[in-house]
């Protein structure tokens, strides 16, 4: 009689075999981590919700399996992980390479600014980079680089324009913590995501959610601050899409053929929504030349992060 054959061995979609791990071989968070890491670039996966690399990604996804926020990381770098929180951690690498889908969906949750917020296959994973800028160029701190409103405390109304999860706009009313915030999305799945975190931010006398298209819920409201990271990847960048970005609502990243259908029209209708000394500040990606070549007469002003060179501008009201 022959010998029965194993059971083929665990594939995940992309193809790879997802390699099993011996009791006791990975001890420490460090260990894990390094296992993910290969993992991960072994899958060819693309990082672009949160984490840029790798690295970052798996140190992520370990610390929200032992309830760790992302800084505490390297204090238990090297402390000992538990038999039933190492099955943990391996089950969630796994289905980061098998489903393919942001690791954020995984763990139902996001950092922005060191900030928790709650996430899920409802809204765009956010990662902007108005959330540094909100630091870095509005706290009336010129040595930041230049601050383009001299008193934050002054700002008492702000706006938030494809909303989301509704992260931005809970961010800047910290930074603005006298302003009343407004955010709109058209997406009534996204607004049910910012409302929960708004609720976990206790910001419900604060922030108000409206459903609708850019302006049109707001009548004839004016604000002090205008932020917005809409849709604008164009009809190029969308066919090429990862599988990760795919996993996310195409209504959040489609901009049209050019990829600024929306920020055209945001452009074209700020200035009616803006008090006379404010200003829209717009992350449009790698979209600045065709923009320039539309709007030559504006004064835009380009902002620069960490991360990014020239993909978010900012211009006041006055400039409209």
């Amino acid at each position: 009689m022959a010998k029965p054959s194993k059971a083929p061995a665990k594939r995940g979609r992309a193809g790879s075999t997802f390699p099993k791990v011996g009791s006791g071989e990975l001890l420490t968070l460090l260990d894990f981590v390094r296992f993910a890491v290969s993992r991960f670039i072994e899958a060819k996966l693309a990082f672009a919700h949160g984490t840029t690399d790798p690295v970052a990604e798996a140190a992520f996804l370990v610390c929200e399996t032992l309830h760790l926020h992302p800084d505490q990381f390297e204090a238990f770098a090297t402390a000992r992980v538990t038999v039933a929180e190492g099955k943990k951690i391996l089950d969630l690498i796994e289905r980061r390479v098998t489903t393919r889908k942001p690791a954020a969906y995984l763990v139902n949750k996001i950092y922005m600014r060191g900030l928790p917020f709650y996430v899920d296959e409802r809204t765009i994973v956010p990662r902007s980079f108005i959330g540094e800028l909100l630091d870095s160029h509005f706290g009336g701190d010129d040595e930041q680089g230049g601050s383009l409103i001299d008193d934050p405390l002054s700002v008492e109304s702000v706006l938030d324009l494809c909303t989301g999860s509704g992260c931005l706009a809970i961010l800047a009313s910290r930074n603005f913590p006298n302003a009343a915030i407004d955010a709109v999305d058209i997406s009534r799945d996204a607004l049910e995501v910012a409302a929960r975190n708004v609720g976990d931010y206790g910001l419900e006398h604060r922030l108000a959610l409206h459903r609708g298209d850019l302006f049109k819920p707001l009548g004839d409201k004016r604000y002090d601050l205008i932020i917005t990271n809409p849709p604008y990847v164009d009809a190029e960048g969308m066919a090429a899409l990862p599988r990760e970005c795919r996993a996310e609502p195409k209504l959040a990243f489609d901009g049209g053929a050019d990829g600024l259908d929306i920020v055209r029209r945001i452009l074209d209708e700020a200035k009616a929504h803006l008090t006379p000394q404010g200003g829209l500040l717009c992350e449009i990606g790698r979209g600045r030349q065709q923009l320039e070549d539309a709007y030559p007469q504006l004064p835009l002003l380009w902002l620069d992060t960490e991360d990014s060179d020239g993909e978010v501008f900012w211009i006041g009201a006055a400039d409209l």
